[in-house]
């Protein structure tokens, strides 16, 4: 199925389906408030069937935008947004903590057929105005099958310390809150997947059973407020992030249903990590974006199909 791409130089990269819907808008022109983290972020991401399957700026937490690529806990600095969490005073407002990620140009923007590829620079810039890291993000769009009712999004990172000391990952988890171990790549759903079911390989677990597991892939389904239709998200681990050989530390699932609906793959959840001045590390991630209920059969059937 072909798709077509529009690029509003500066504020966004919008991908479309040949059916007409708009299936991704990846922003890169940040949202103008400083507390909520500065960064791009994609939204609205839908379904073939034209479901909207990100939220955007929830009034619970308002620096939650769609997917988005986040560290909530960076070497005393949050580049997550919202509210620090100090151990022993809980959530605090503390905008000096607050970074940004400044996007710096698309050195790889290629459009085929069906598939979006490109690559884009970024810098991580703490409250300041030091630049502490530099990123090398890879968004591709592919497999776009109408026949299926599905899509796939793929999203890469590479990040180099540009400091002169480490950089120290972790998670209001490591910092002290049990059980609240985000950071990373994470989804914000909108409000009718509240209350959806989730479910990973080999388990009949629910979302609280699955916070902070491990597991090659997870699945977020919900049924849609206003129209009779489901949705599912996938959430699926490149096969080095689990390898220990070739990953820099473990990840995590961090994912709720209630009280609001979010999924993030947390590099950090139970372990700080440190990445040295001038090293890098690099994590590859996969969203199956499909319309309907899908079971765990389906979603195994769907990944073997895909290579990576």
């Amino acid at each position: 199925m072909s798709i077509r791409v529009s690029h509003v130089h500066g504020e966004h990269i919008a991908v479309e389906a040949a059916n007409g819907t708009e299936i991704l808008r990846y922003v890169y022109r940040p949202d103008p408030e400083a507390f909520e983290a500065k960064k791009p972020y994609a939204h609205p991401v839908r379904t073939l069937g034209g479901r909207t399957v990100t939220g955007y700026r929830p009034n619970d937490h308002r620096w939650h935008k769609g997917l988005q690529m986040t560290a909530s806990h960076l070497s005393g600095q949050n580049f997550w947004g919202g509210n620090c969490y100090v151990h022993g005073q809980g959530y605090l407002p503390l905008p000096e903590r607050v970074g940004s990620m400044r996007h710096d140009g698309f050195p790889v923007l290629s459009v085929e057929d069906d598939r979006l590829t490109f690559a884009e620079e970024l810098t991580w810039v703490e409250n300041g105005g030091s630049e502490w890291a530099r990123e090398v993000r890879g968004i591709t769009v592919h497999s776009v099958d109408e026949e299926a009712g599905s899509w796939a999004l793929d999203w890469s990172i590479r990040l180099t310390n540009t400091r002169d000391e480490p950089l120290a990952f972790g998670s209001p988890t490591t910092a002290g809150r049990e059980m609240a171990g985000y950071t990373g790549l994470q989804w914000r759903g909108p409000r009718d997947f509240t209350g959806g079911s989730v479910l990973a390989p080999d388990t009949d677990g629910d979302a609280d059973k699955l916070m902070g597991s491990q597991s090659p892939w997870l699945a977020f389904t919900t049924e849609h407020d206003d129209v009779d239709a489901h949705s599912t998200l996938v959430f699926a681990h490149a096969p080095e992030n689990l390898d220990p050989q070739t990953a820099i530390h473990e990840s995590h699932w961090f994912v709720r249903s209630e009280p609001f609906p979010t999924v993030a793959f947390s590099w950090a959840f139970f372990e700080e990590f440190e990445l040295p001045p001038g090293e890098s590390f690099e994590y590859r991630y996969r969203l199956v974006v499909a319309d309907g209920a899908w079971d765990e059969e389906r979603v195994s059937s769907c990944l073997e199909g895909l290579s990576w």
